[in-house]
């Protein structure tokens, strides 16, 4: 990632980069709707609201996927089940690109975001690869990726999209599927599974999981809140542009997303920083940073002159934590690595279907006004909640 020198041998390097790379375009299927909302309702003579639900049930999707697959990565040799889903992440991409009807397209987007999960594949192999006493700035360093695909996505998906119309977005993305499967199967090694068993036992040992490690139920709801806010944000944004900027909603947002890029550069950092420092100073740092970005926006009316330094501080306090409570979470148990994984993130992707909803409800009935102080109020919880709970190694304990 841009900004970071890592310090792994030749190897471990080019595979860690292949990794965040992989993360961050895979990721990207589940986001380059937000800036083309606009254009595909107009496309099927759909109203915002009824578009906006492409998003919500794209990352529900992405959260059940997170859940039923995700933790076939304890049980079933690595490269085989990232292969599998890359061939289904391509199909789905396609048959999104060429769907004539709006509820299927729907249905669709659902199947995107559950076939596209293999960037949380990702982290646990960077950190059981990484030398030891690196593995935080690994996982750093492959979230940045998937960080920036994040954002990127929406820049690609507002520029080639405002070009090139929506469809041919998510072809593009189809192809790229394809080029990722043939470099990973390529370059990941042979990981041998971790857990023997039933996938029915496989499934049941996540609520042992959950109710076992109290640390990671603090930081996933805490994680959920500040992505549904964030999530929120990049759902609604294209409807406020639109509202001054007929016509050239669906650029400007994509510019605005490659602005908020500039956060990424924290994403390393903050993984060499979750080896050393407490995870409850960085996560009230992100939650502050957020919480301050919206009663910009809001006190601002939205305008572009504080809308972009506003973007930065939320992308920047969003990574910070997730990338902070990621590299916690699977130091709890690295056996388990993908089921700590699935359950921080289902219940991450959860909270931001829950606020790409919400944020479309307040937009529908309150406007811009709504949609910032919602904002306010959801990243001012996650940073009381925080606090409250001191989310550290010394406080926050784990029942055996």
């Amino acid at each position: 990632m841009p900004g970071n020198r890592a310090r792994f041998d030749g190897p471990v390097r080019r595979l860690v980069w292949l990794m965040a790379i992989t993360a961050g375009v895979v990721v990207a299927n589940n986001y380059y709707n937000q800036p083309l909302l606009a254009e595909i309702a107009s496309d099927f003579g759909q109203s915002e609201r009824a578009a906006a639900m492409i998003a919500t049930l794209t990352q529900i999707g992405y959260a059940l996927g997170l859940l039923f697959l995700l933790p076939l990565g304890d049980m079933v040799e690595r490269r085989r089940i990232i292969s599998i889903l890359l061939i289904a992440a391509c199909a789905m991409l396609v048959t999104f690109a060429l769907t004539p009807a709006f509820p299927a397209l729907v249905l669709v987007g659902f199947l995107v975001g559950f076939s596209s999960v293999v960037p949380q594949f990702l982290p646990p192999i960077a950190a059981r690869l990484a030398p030891p006493g690196q593995s935080g700035q690994a996982v750093g360093f492959v979230m940045g990726g998937l960080l920036l695909g994040i954002i990127l996505s929406r820049f690609v998906g507002g520029l080639f999209g405002g070009v090139f119309g929506w469809r041919a977005v998510y072809l593009m993305a189809a192809v790229l599927m394809l080029v990722l499967l043939v470099l990973l199967r390529r370059n990941l090694p042979v990981m041998q599974p971790t857990f023997r068993g039933s996938y029915r036992s496989l499934i049941a040992s996540l609520a042992g999981l959950f109710l076992r490690h109290g640390r990671l139920r603090l930081l996933a709801f805490v994680a959920a809140l500040q992505f549904g806010a964030f999530s929120m944000f990049w759902t609604t944004i294209v409807f406020h542009v639109e509202g001054s900027m007929q016509g050239e909603a669906t650029m400007i947002v994509g510019l605005l997303a490659l602005i908020g890029a500039v956060g990424v550069l924290a994403a390393p950092m903050a993984g060499r920083l979750a080896d050393r420092l407490s995870a409850g100073a960085m996560i009230s740092a992100s939650g502050a940073l957020m919480a301050l970005a919206f009663v910009m926006m809001g006190v601002s009316g939205g305008t572009l002159t504080w809308l972009i330094p506003a973007i930065v501080l939320l992308d920047l306090g969003m990574q910070v934590g997730h990338v902070t409570s990621m590299s916690e979470v699977l130091r709890l148990d690295p056996d388990a690595g993908n089921r700590l994984n699935t359950i921080y993130m289902v219940i991450r992707f959860g909270g931001a279907a829950l606020g790409t909803f919400a944020g479309s409800q307040a937009w529908h009935y309150f406007g811009w006004t709504g949609v910032t102080a919602l904002g306010v109020a959801i990243t001012v919880l996650a940073l009381l909640l925080t606090l409250a709970s001191r989310i550290a190694p010394t406080v926050a304990t784990d029942h055996d």
